[in-house]
Formats: structure tokens, C-alpha cells, sequence
């Protein structure tokens, strides 16, 4: 009997290093490209063979910078992927762009492999915060790489937004969206900035150089945005993501619901059965064949994680759906630790539902220390 997986492809290339990104990837690496992209197709194959029964019914392609490799490349990967697994016909295959590295070239090689959703780097409206946070591409290039886009018959695309960055105002926000807006993307992310170590963020932050938005700025930030999306037709789904009717991203939905997918690449992560993995970060480690990191998750900890991703989902997550999975529910599961949550309205457990409340979705991580 066949059964529905996701596909995680990890791209780790960049052309520079954004100043608060702590996520795998490398610059001035290219020459390792046509390796990388070799061994990950060995590895593709070698999950088609572990998991046979496996059909692919969301690929989402990141990174890194996938738009940055070669057209040829991308084909390959794209190949390699259905030739090791059959696709769902209406199997959603998202990849991962940046403004400034989009070409026709490319995203030719993109719809004949079978992508039909991209999430492009916007991030904002105003040159000099994307300058200031590393970015390589203007807004005018963010239009342009719409414009080919839809050149390309991409039309379901959503836009990054960044909130939060050093020097953003409000009026920055309110700025942001309206372009946004105008660009009429089927999906919006808004993700708050965290400072992460060892970036150039924390150390500009650390030394003063560097100021953010104090938190009731960024909360009010957050705020306009959940307010100008609704009035535009975009539902919040997600603590982070909006989108019109019907273009939700099924891969990341899937991801929060705890769905299975596999992972290839540097760095590439993945979940099938108990365990989770993630392969070697560094680009000389995985070509060399180094074993991935494994994680067993016991019974406790893969319950306390299925609350901690579907309290993310604005629908929250069915009790029905937790016993399945687990043959308990909330209450033998989670005890008396769900009393103060509960009575404080940050979570309401109605109809069969847990779910976070407006406040609740602010305070997300006090209510997951208490679960704990």
C-alpha cells in the first residue's frame, strides 16, 4: 500500500551571507555545485529504493539560494527526484527564490521539472533596509522577478516579509505591505526577526550599532499585518502565514501536522516513523558520505511535539487526530499542565479543538514551557 510523503530538497549555495541568517549555506562555492547536486541525486535514489512504498505529494526545494544553480542543474534534481519516487498528479512542488538570481533560463528548467509554487525573498519594500540586512536585490528587482513569474505561468508565489529589522518603522510596514499588495501574491509570510548568534546581526546589536524595534513596536508591526491581510482576502493559517483561498502551502501544513517527508541534501532534514535526521551541514561532510545526525524520539516527546507544531495552525489540533496518533487524549496526555493555559485564555480547548487564543499565539513558547 502506497503512502503520501513530503520531500525536502536542501540547496546549501548562496551568492553572500544576509547579515541574520544562521541557516546552512555558503558563499563562494559554485564550483562544488555540480558535486552537491550528483550526490543528492544518489541519495534520492536511495530512498526510492528504502522507501518503496512512498508517494510524493509535496516537494519543497530551499536553501540557501536554489535559483542560483545552473538551469541544467535544477533539471537534473527535478528529474532525479520523480525518477526515484512517483508524484501525486496534483503533487505541490515549491522552490525557493531570490530577487536579483531569477532568470528565464531558470525557471524554464522549473516548470519542465514540475514546479507549479515559488516562494520568493522579498522581505521588504525600502532599499536601505535590504542593504543594511545583506540582501542582494532592490525592490525593483522583486518586481521584475514577479514580472517573470508570471511570464512563466508561476502565478502561485508568495513574498517573504521580514518585521522587525533594525531601523523598520511602522510607516516602513505599512509601506511594505501596500507593495506586496500590488504585486498580488497568493501567499504572504511575515516573520518576526530573531537575533541569532554568531551573526552579524548580534554582533551590530550587541555593540549598539545597530537598533530594533522594541517589542511593542514589533508586536504592533505584526499587528497591521494581520489586520491589512485580512481586509485584502489573505486568511491567517499559520502563526507566520497568510494566504488567499486555496493557496496555502500544503508542504509546510503537512510539516506542522507531523507528515512524513524525506530530506536529501547538506543539511537536509527528515521524519519518518520515530526518528528524525539531519544530514551533515558542512559541504566537504556530505559529499564525503558522513551519517546523518538521528534522532529517536520516545513516545513522550513525539506527543509534546505534535502540540507544539499544530498549536502553530490557526485551526488547532484536533483531539481526534492526537488519539489517533497516540491513543490518548489532551488530558491523560498532558494532565494538569494544561490547567493554567486554559484558565489564563491562552488556550481554549472547544468542540474537540486545541487551539492557541490571539493572546496565546504572542506567548506561544511560555505555554509549550508549561507542556513540558
Amino acid at each position: 500500500m502506497s503512502r503520501g510523503r513530503g520531500l525536502y530538497l536542501h540547496v546549501p549555495f548562496c551568492k553572500s551571507k544576509c547579515a541574520y541568517c544562521d541557516f546552512p549555506s555558503y558563499a563562494g562555492c559554485e564550483e562544488e555545485m555540480p558535486r552537491v547536486a550528483g550526490r543528492m541525486c544518489a541519495e534520492l535514489f536511495d530512498w526510492g529504493k528504502k522507501l518503496k512504498d512512498t508517494v510524493i505529494e509535496t516537494m519543497y526545494i530551499g536553501g540557501g539560494t536554489p535559483s542560483l544553480l545552473p538551469p541544467a542543474l535544477m533539471g537534473r534534481l527535478l528529474a532525479a527526484a520523480r525518477a526515484a519516487f512517483p508524484f501525486a498528479p496534483d503533487a505541490e512542488v515549491s522552490c525557493e527564490m531570490n530577487p536579483g538570481t531569477v532568470t528565464p533560463a531558470f525557471l524554464e528548467a522549473c516548470v519542465r521539472g514540475g514546479v507549479n509554487r515559488v516562494s520568493l525573498g522579498a522581505q521588504c519594500a525600502q532599499d536601505r533596509l535590504l542593504r543594511q540586512i545583506g540582501r542582494i536585490h532592490t525592490f525593483r528587482d522583486v518586481r521584475a522577478s514577479v514580472s517573470l513569474l508570471r511570464g512563466a505561468g508561476l502565478t502561485n508565489f508568495n513574498l517573504d516579509m521580514m518585521l522587525g529589522l533594525p531601523g523598520q518603522t511602522m510607516e516602513d510596514v505599512r509601506e511594505t505591505l501596500d507593495a506586496f499588495l500590488a504585486l498580488s501574491p497568493a501567499h504572504i509570510s511575515c516573520y518576526a526577526l530573531i537575533v541569532e548568534e554568531n551573526t552579524l546581526l548580534e554582533k551590530k546589536v550587541r555593540s549598539g550599532e545597530w537598533l530594533l524595534p522594541d517589542e511593542d513596536t514589533e508586536r504592533d508591526m505584526y499587528e497591521l499585518a494581520r489586520e491589512t491581510l485580512a481586509q485584502n482576502g489573505y486568511r491567517q493559517y499559520e502563526i507566520s502565514n497568510f494566504a488567499r483561498e486555496g493557496f496555502l502551502c500544503r508542504h509546510n501544513r503537512d510539516c506542522w501536522l507531523r507528515h512524513e517527508y524525506i530530506g536529501a541534501g547538506a543539511a537536509a532534514c527528515g521524519f519518518v516513523g520515530n526518528r528524525r535526521w539531519r544530514n551533515p551541514a558542512a559541504i566537504p561532510d556530505y559529499l564525503r558520505g558522513e551519517p546523518p545526525e538521528i534522532t529517536v524520539l520516545s513516545e513522550e516527546d513525539a506527543r509534546f511535539e505534535a502540540v507544539m507544531l499544530g498549536l502553530r495552525l490557526t485551526d488547532g489540533l484536533p483531539e481526534a487526530a492526537f488519539r489517533a496518533s497516540f491513543g490518548v487524549g489532551f488530558r491523560e496526555a498532558f494532565g494538569e499542565k494544561l490547567d493554567a493555559p486554559l484558565r489564563d485564555g491562552r488556550l481554549t480547548l472547544d468542540g474537540g479543538v486545541l487551539r492557541l487564543t490571539r493572546r496565546g499565539m504572542d506567548v506561544m513558547n511560555s505555554v509549550l514551557v508549561e507542556l513540558l
